[in-house]
């Protein structure tokens, strides 16, 4: 075994620390999501959202390991994004943007977080609404969340990607929805938030994956996005993207003083891990970056829509694969949902849905395990996920 096998060998899950760092990460991203959600009102501005889970996750995270010799890198892992309605994704503008909520707005929230580069990472869905969600807004939602309990249940050790590609699809069906195209479920290692194991959403002739086995003492992102309209979501409007992340294989010389001005801001602040544009000086920014994505040497994060009319409803959420079974770290409860379609009759689904997510040990212990501390960081339980799918709270651990 050479030395970097071996070091990496040691930040995987058979270390108490690195499964501490994950957890801390996702007490913190969790509590950040709550905020966020708490906060989603009509006539909010979304970039003042982003801003509040951002400016939330550097303070708690700045916090911690503060008296260690060695630095410790921590923080936003992910900016958060504020997508709405046929919004599929990846929507944190700049500050000048001046973009509100509205009532009845389905809002995805999707944030990041790290310790030492040890990543949780979360999205929600919520609907600004007081009482149940009612309509197709409660079957995309149902939709999400119940492919995302079926996820849940097959990333696990003797199962393949495959395996989850196709049960997401049938139960976003089952729902009267599809799965939306191009999303990819990572592999989450140290400092790398999208690992080279993944899980397609939906297979087609111009993208597929290899086929992976999931293993214990693995990490993934799984990621879960369903819409009530075809599932092809398209890019209307460059200018829209705000996210990238460095591509640390590719160099180029910046011709633009402002590119490699910018360029050099990056590689100091955000080396590694996704960045917001709103963290950059913005009108050097604006001339840089696209010089920057040109030449590669930027991966752009683009905001997609699905068309005008369509909902699109976002659930992800970090799995540690763990000896004793998988531990869902990142949650927050759903509103309650009266969806019109549902997966009574459907027995593979619901097949799916009791499987259990811990090993089984004496006296129960999958159940005392679900109920610690009320707080929405353990997998939901079996109990939740039926919840979920059949219109009431779901119910999280």
């Amino acid at each position: 075994m050479s030395d970097d096998e071996a070091q990496e060998e040691k930040l995987d899950l058979t270390t108490p620390e690195v499964v501490t760092k994950y957890k801390s990460a996702a007490e913190i991203v969790n509590k950040a999501l709550h905020l966020v959600v708490s906060e989603c009102k009509p006539k909010v501005k979304i970039v003042d959202l982003c801003e509040k889970g951002d400016a939330f996750i550097r303070e708690q995270t700045g916090n911690m390991y503060k008296n260690v010799k060695k630095k410790i890198e921590r923080g936003v892992a992910f900016p958060t994004c504020i997508s709405v309605n046929n919004t599929v994704c990846h929507f944190s503008p700049l500050a000048s943007d001046e973009t509100t909520l509205e009532e009845n707005d389905v809002v995805k929230i999707d944030m990041g977080c790290h310790i030492d580069g040890f990543i949780a990472v979360v999205a929600h869905t919520h609907v600004i609404q007081d009482g149940p969600v009612k309509g197709r807004a409660a079957d995309v939602v149902a939709a999400a969340n119940t492919a995302a309990e079926v996820a849940l249940r097959l990333v696990r050790p003797g199962k393949k990607n495959k395996d989850v590609t196709e049960a997401i699809q049938k139960v976003a069906a089952a729902y009267d929805c599809k799965i939306v195209e191009g999303v990819l479920s990572h592999q989450l290692k140290q400092f790398v938030i999208d690992g080279n194991k993944v899980v397609i959403s939906v297979t087609n002739p111009e993208m597929r994956v290899d086929d992976v086995d999931f293993e214990e003492n693995e990490v993934y992102a799984v990621d879960i996005v369903a819409s009530t309209g075809d599932g092809k979501p398209k890019l209307l409007d460059e200018k829209q993207t705000t996210i990238y992340k460095r591509a640390v294989d590719k160099n180029y010389h910046l011709k633009m003083k402002s590119s490699r001005f910018i360029f050099s801001e990056i590689n100091q602040k955000f080396p590694i891990l996704p960045f917001t544009a709103r963290a950059l000086e913005e009108k050097r920014a604006r001339l840089g970056l696209v010089e920057c994505v040109n030449h590669d040497l930027l991966q752009p994060y683009p905001v997609l829509h699905e068309k005008p009319g369509d909902l699109v409803a976002h659930i992800k959420f970090t799995v540690l694969l763990m000896p004793n079974g998988s531990d869902r770290i990142t949650s927050h409860a759903l509103q309650e949902l009266q969806p019109t379609k549902s997966i009574e009759d459907d027995q593979e689904i619901k097949t799916w849905l009791s499987l259990g997510t811990k090993t089984k040990k004496k006296g129960g212990g999958k159940k005392k395990k679900a109920s610690k501390k009320g707080d929405p960081m353990e997998a939901e339980c079996a109990d939740g996920a039926s919840n979920g799918a059949t219109n009431q709270d779901a119910s999280e651990a």
